[in-house]
């Protein structure tokens, strides 16, 4: 079509269009980025045209969808051409910019968009390595054409997730004084001992601070055994079992404590109930490496109850020896019932001096519950291994019916907001604040929002640094 006939196709329908009707653009493109192939498809994240950028927010969302439906999915910059570029030179200069694929029109269509939302899609049909009209042209028209055709259906879906809509955000949300703590170790110690720095375990359960931790010099590991001998170890957030420390001294390691204050607490309980000679029950979630910390404390002592059935089915030596312990990150709900059977079955039972599961948990626990009341959905951001983000998100799917764990705007997807007007949003205690605000504009992509803080507390909890990375 071109540039001109473009802009003069998109005058013509935008006076037809309503102002909040959403835009997508799709067709064919060329790729500019190696290792892109004909059939693959492209997601503009934003268009360049001339001296414009029109950024498009929901290409995660709808780049998900596409996925979904079984295509590979490439999302980044789209460059918008006054003609077809044929040698493979300045394919290479355009492939400068940072563009990934080209076309002739976008930008020309989308000039006079506004605010309205918008999606471009462009199916591959030529790259850098492979020219417009080859023996194969005809080949790979027709298989790009087929999947132009299944990419319709996902444009439907994301259309229909287009909508003005409230954003509910639960507050207090993101990061807890733990998570903050046991970060700013790892990034104190890289700055106090260079890279690198072992961290056993992840520090917290978030896939995206890892990275980054990664990407400054920190090298996460399993085992103490996989840290050099003499090399700078961070114990994560979660704790570790007595044994750990052990093996970390008998290695010669230079070991910086990085566990929760709060997760500390319970450690000390339990050997404090293990002195005693009682059993101790520790509520918690098999496999969690917190669980495993406080059960190294009294390994031949302490027994894990996941449920209020588990509780029926103790067998404890003397049932009036019998402590209970909690993992720090429970639904406060469930854990308050299972502790109520432990209480009916063992009488005499003996507690924490405070309660275990700590203060952040439980206000991200209360604001999720009430912004889930007042939404029709919930999304929590998080990852899949944070067991706090977990019980939000079951937390959220008793009270509205519907919420989803996802770690960043490319996991939501365009029918999880179909006809809600209201979307609820909270993130765990290990999520980092700047992916709930990448999900909010990726949501204002779909259209205008009014976005609703629900404070219910205001948090000001704060640990110091271990003496090791203070000084």
């Amino acid at each position: 079509m071109g540039p001109l006939r473009a802009h003069s196709a998109a005058a013509s329908l935008w006076q037809e269009a309503g102002p909040d009707d959403p835009v997508a653009v799709i067709g064919f493109g060329g790729a500019l980025r190696p290792g892109l192939r004909p059939g693959d498809v492209v997601v503009a994240s934003e268009v360049r045209g001339g001296d414009r950028v029109v950024a498009c927010p929901t290409a995660p969302v709808l780049a998900a969808e596409l996925r979904r439906l079984g295509m590979t999915v490439h999302i980044g910059p789209v460059l918008t051409v006054d003609a077809v570029v044929r040698r493979k030179d300045d394919r290479a200069a355009l492939a400068e910019t940072g563009a990934i694929a080209i076309d002739m029109e976008s930008a020309a269509f989308l000039d006079l968009v506004g605010d309205r939302p918008r999606a471009v899609v462009r199916v591959i049909v030529d790259g850098p390595d492979r020219p417009l009209v080859s023996p194969a042209t005809v080949r790979t028209g027709f298989h790009a054409r087929r999947v132009l055709a299944r990419a319709a259906t996902a444009l439907q879906t994301w259309a229909d997730a287009c909508a003005p809509r409230s954003i509910r955000l639960a507050g207090p949300r993101s990061f807890c004084a733990g998570v903050e703590r046991a970060i700013a170790v790892v990034e104190a110690a890289l700055k106090q001992y260079g890279a690198p720095v072992y961290v056993r375990k992840q520090i917290v359960h978030n896939i995206h601070v890892v990275r980054d931790l990664e990407e400054r010099g920190a090298v996460f590991v399993d085992e103490v055994s996989e840290a050099p001998d003499g090399s700078t170890l961070v114990f994560s957030a979660h704790g570790v079992a007595p044994q750990v420390r052990d093996e970390a001294a008998a290695r010669g390691l230079d070991v910086i404590d990085a566990t929760c204050p709060l997760v500390s607490k319970v450690h000390a309980e339990a050997r404090r109930f293990a002195a005693r000679g009682d059993t101790i029950v520790l509520i918690g979630h098999r496999g969690h490496e917190e669980v495993e910390g406080t059960t190294g404390e009294a390994p031949d002592q302490v027994v894990l109850v996941e449920s209020v059935d588990g509780v029926a089915a103790l067998d404890v030596p003397d049932p009036d020896r019998v402590s209970y312990l909690m993992q720090t990150t429970l639904a406060v709900d469930e854990s308050h019932d299972i502790v109520g059977a432990l209480r009916e079955r063992f009488p005499n039972l003996h507690g924490p001096s405070s309660d275990d599961i700590c203060y952040a948990t439980t206000n991200r626990q209360a604001a999720v519950r009430e912004v889930a009341r007042a939404s029709d959905i919930v999304l929590v951001v998080g990852s899949g291994n944070s067991s706090n983000s977990r019980r939000l998100v079951e937390l959220a799917s008793r009270e509205c019916g519907e919420a989803y764990l996802i770690d960043d705007e490319h996991d939501i997807l365009p029918g999880y907001l179909a006809g809600r007007r209201t979307v609820g949003l909270s993130a765990g205690a290990s999520a980092p604040p700047a992916l709930v605000e990448r999900v909010v504009d990726t949501l204002a992509g779909f259209g205008p929002i009014e976005r609703l803080e629900h404070n219910v507390v205001t948090e000001s909890v704060e640990f110091s640094l271990p003496k090791e990375v203070s000084r």
